[in-house]
């Protein structure tokens, strides 16, 4: 079932218009509001350098899962 998602807000202009595999493999930086030098931190911190590395981080996972039954409790 195809699922229309508009990621242009979501991303820096220079990256709008991509495929969802193409913002996947995209540096980190290519998500709105995150930096170069933010994008450093997470490649140092946890060997992160991809929008897909970073979505499928096991610590960033951890931390969403508390915070997605809290909403759901709500």
């Amino acid at each position: 079932m195809a699922v229309p998602v508009d990621l242009a807000k979501q991303l820096d202009k220079a990256y709008e218009g991509l495929t969802v595999a193409e913002v996947l493999d995209a540096p980190i930086a290519a998500l709105a509001g995150v930096s170069e030098g933010d994008a450093e931190k997470l490649a140092a911190a946890f060997n992160i350098k991809t929008v897909r590395d970073l979505g499928t981080s096991k610590y960033f996972k951890l931390a969403a899962t508390p915070v997605d039954l809290d909403q759901v409790a709500k």
